[in-house]
């Protein structure tokens, strides 16, 4: 798998990230351990994960990093790969979860943090993110708490996971001016489905928009991690069972029906996967985007793999520039 140099850092991540928020559901143990090897032994070094994965099934709290943790703690390949987890999302184990009840508070975070560590069994995150906003909070505030972490040797770099465009600029103004580095990524819901599909159900998700796709070219140093880069398997749904399986997707709009069209050229002229073809929209943006991928097993991981050996071009796919 090709590599991507974050600026201003030491870091060579793989083109694609491990999704983790499956792991401890759909894969744990030994199934955990296979696909955890075969991602690595594709080139891919960029595991994501965050403390609420996957919070909103009980009994167990922090499952995702749990599994994580056993697995470098089997392994031994700590030191080969990028961490990445988050903190701050509001409580998913209450009855009725709220989103817009914020948990970004410094106490929170570092919590948070303290159980990552502990249950990663680390003593570093390579990249930790703000898994929300507090719009409460001055930005600049928010950045001292990261640098706080940085400098107790907790964690390499940091991020913003669903924050605006407007705030990540203030955040950078601040930084700069006080000779910090910011923020290294941001993870933002962005695939080739987005511009066509319907709001999504949680309205604190951040969308991939002209304004943050225009922030992303003008400013390399916070690399673009697009969340959802498969548009939550609708596609695939589409093709093989038709659109009565779709028909209650925030993606089942007369737009992306004209995509699956495009999907399916796609897929004759380059004879790739339908997974590729979906990957591919984010190997050709005017902006470097490092997708996060789930699979749901080996087969599924080494699919989405193959994407990054395709020549895709911005002109198969349709003109989202305005959008």
């Amino acid at each position: 798998m090709k590599k991507i140099h974050l600026p201003e850092t030491d870091l060579e991540l793989s083109a694609m990230g491990l999704g983790c928020v499956n792991a401890g559901l759909k894969w744990d143990g030994t199934d955990a351990d296979r696909i955890f090897d075969a991602y690595f032994d594709l080139g891919g070094n960029v595991y994501d994960t965050a403390r609420v994965y996957s919070d909103w099934i009980p009994p167990e709290t922090g499952r995702s990093e749990r599994v994580i943790g056993d697995w470098l703690s089997r392994s031994g390949k700590r030191h080969d790969v990028i961490l990445i987890t988050k903190g701050g999302h509001p409580d998913m184990t209450c009855p009725s979860p709220d989103m817009h009840k914020t948990r970004v508070t410094a106490e929170n975070m570092r919590r948070d943090l303290e159980l990552s560590l502990k249950t990663l069994r680390t003593d570093y995150i390579d990249i930790y993110f703000y898994h929300r906003d507090n719009e409460e909070i001055p930005a600049g505030d928010l950045v001292e708490i990261m640098e706080e972490f940085r400098k107790e040797g907790k964690i390499r770099f940091y991020g913003c996971s669903n924050w605006s465009t407007e705030r990540m600029k203030e955040a950078d103004a601040y930084a700069a001016a006080h000779g910090y580095r910011g923020f290294a990524a941001n993870q933002a819901l962005f695939n080739v489905g987005l511009a066509a599909m319907n709001p999504p159900a949680d309205d604190t998700l951040a969308l991939m928009d002209v304004e943050m796709r225009r922030y992303h070219l003008e400013n390399p140093n916070n690399l673009a991690m697009p969340y959802m880069a498969n548009c939550s398997g609708f596609f695939h749904k589409l093709f093989a069972k038709g659109k009565d399986a779709v028909r209650d997707s925030e993606y089942y709009t007369p737009g992306n029906l004209k995509t699956a069209e495009a999907l399916h050229q796609i897929t004759a002229e380059y004879g790739c996967s339908l997974t590729q073809a979906v990957l591919g929209f984010l190997t050709c943006r005017d902006f470097t985007c490092l997708p996060l991928y789930g699979p749901r097993n080996v087969e599924d991981l080494s699919d989405a793999a193959g994407t990054f050996q395709i020549p895709f071009r911005r002109e198969d796919y349709p003109d989202y520039s305005s959008r």
